[in-house]
């Protein structure tokens, strides 16, 4: 028994060698299969790293070509948009060559346009004439025209009603009688014989003799310094006449000053200090009831000091006893030949053509005691009466040398003899 438990176990010891060399082979099999397996896995595993590198680099590629054909299409893209830009410039340096050359158009249309606009807010001094003289035109030509077509032939009815429409017009009597004989005379000469023909020899007979009795109608304030000493009654715009005057003369470059010597007319500091602050004029003022005298003194030791251009002197408007007035103005004469003997003088008397022959009846008192150089007219623009103007410088002698035809600051004006007869007889 033990024998055959050793041979078993004997055999059994050899089965189980066998059985552990096959299991070993079967262990190396395995083993083996593990590494074959290892080693295609391995394989695999590199090829599919590579195929992973490969797939990467690839893709690297890809992006690398993406990127370099993102970098070309910027690079074409700017070489566009570079072209494109120069093309802009070129466009708008054209643009703004073409818009400088359309704004300076543009400039010079607005200046025209501005220009244009000026010129029809300020009317020449025979627009302005016009406009003002139109009660005075529709009182004397229309009623000469009416006259001259209701005839045939030139008769004296003719001359008797041309007569009436001079003297209805403050032409006065005297000059009036004087124009219709010189018309008549000259009828004869040329031996006129239509109506219509009238009309032009009555205006050339009308500025002849007005042109006889006045030959210049200038105000004289050169040399410098000049003085214009103001004269007339209350009420005919003398306060206006001197701020309006006072514009005119600064708007021409000179240095101007004005003395309120109208002291007894209540306000008339005020409104003078009023215009002069219009104009930009200073004024020299005493308080009310003053001495006229005393303020023309001090206005011209002020003007003496500031080296004035012109000084503008108002006076008392007073007229109700010629003597007082007289004694006043010659107070105030004796002071300007004393203290500026050397300047330019000019004695301007106001006068308001609405008045008619009133007017002419003043400028009689005037001129009898005070050496009036020149007439300034006003309110022209405000009556049918502008044939008083033909009347002071034919009967009378008087200049004159401003005319009002408005209200405005800039609407006193010189006068011209020639634009106020072309302005009344069309």
């Amino acid at each position: 028994m033990l024998k055959w438990f050793k041979k078993f176990g004997k055999k059994n010891e050899k089965e189980v060698q066998e059985e552990k060399i096959i299991e070993n082979k079967e262990e190396l099999t395995e083993n083996q299969i593990e590494k074959l397996i290892e080693d295609e896995v391995e394989e695999q595993i590199v090829e599919l790293e590579k195929e992973d590198q490969v797939e990467e680099v690839q893709e690297k590629v890809e992006e690398t070509q993406e990127e370099l054909d993102n970098l070309e299409t910027e690079l074409m893209e700017e070489e566009l948009e570079t072209e494109e830009t120069e093309e802009v410039e070129k466009e708008v340096e054209e643009l703004s060559l073409n818009k400088g050359i359309e704004k300076n158009e543009g400039a010079l249309v607005e200046e025209t346009k501005i220009e244009e606009e000026r010129t029809k807010k300020k009317p020449n001094f025979f627009e302005k004439l016009m406009g003002g003289l139109t009660k005075t035109r529709n009182d004397i030509s229309n009623k000469i025209d009416g006259i001259l077509k209701s005839y045939k032939k030139i008769d004296e009815e003719l001359f008797d009603d041309l007569e009436e429409v001079l003297v209805t017009a403050d032409v006065g009597v005297n000059t009036t009688m004087k124009l219709i004989d010189r018309l008549r005379d000259r009828v004869k000469e040329e031996k006129v014989s239509e109506p219509e023909k009238v009309k032009e020899l009555l205006k050339d007979e009308i500025k002849k003799l007005m042109l006889e009795s006045v030959s210049d109608n200038e105000l004289k304030v050169e040399p410098s310094p000049a003085l214009i000493l103001v004269v007339g009654v209350n009420g005919v715009g003398k306060t206006t006449t001197i701020g309006k005057l006072s514009n005119n003369f600064k708007n021409q470059g000179k240095k101007i000053l004005i003395a309120a010597g109208d002291t007894f007319r209540a306000a008339a500091i005020e409104q003078l200090e009023e215009w002069g602050n219009r104009a930009g004029v200073e004024v020299i003022s005493h308080i009310e009831g003053a001495d006229p005298a005393a303020v023309i003194y001090d206005g011209i030791h002020a003007a003496k000091a500031r080296k004035t251009d012109i000084l503008i002197c108002d006076t008392a408007g007073r007229l109700h006893n010629k003597s007082n007035l007289m004694n006043e103005l010659n107070k105030i004469f004796r002071i300007v030949e004393r203290e500026y003997g050397d300047a330019t003088k000019e004695v301007l008397l106001v006068l308001d053509a609405t008045t008619g022959q009133n007017a002419i009846n003043q400028a009689k008192v005037f001129k009898e005691v005070a050496n009036i150089t020149g007439v300034a007219l006003t309110k022209l623009d405000g009556t049918a009466k502008g044939g008083v103007v033909i009347a002071l410088q034919a009967e009378l002698g008087l200049p004159v040398k401003l005319v009002g035809v408005g209200e405005g600051i800039n609407d006193l004006q010189p006068f011209n003899p020639d634009d106020f007869i072309d302005a009344i007889i069309q």
